[in-house]
């Protein structure tokens, strides 16, 4: 006599939907970044566009780096992180 099988419950739709905007869902605090140049670096950190050139991103990731671990901000290290790796992901450029 044969027993029915189990189908096991997964979450493929959730999780299917959830990688679409991962994006979305990376971005913390939209902004932030852009601020972060604003401030410490002022215009010249933007092209004319007004997006951020990657050689300051590139500079403010090793200021950060070279602080003391006690005096890092990790959420801002991602942050750039991030940004750069956006960049390198864009469409078209």
């Amino acid at each position: 006599m044969k027993t029915a099988r189990r189908r096991r419950k997964t979450h493929r739709g959730r999780r299917r939907r959830s990688r679409k905007r991962w994006i979305q869902h990376a971005i913390k605090r939209p902004g932030r970044v852009r601020r972060y140049m604003m401030r410490r670096y002022g215009p010249e950190a933007f092209t004319k566009d007004g997006e951020i050139k990657q050689s300051y991103i590139n500079k403010a990731i090793k200021e950060i780096k070279s602080r003391p671990k006690s005096k890092r901000n990790t959420s801002l290290l991602r942050a750039l992180y991030l940004a750069r790796r956006l960049e390198t992901m864009r469409k078209g450029k």
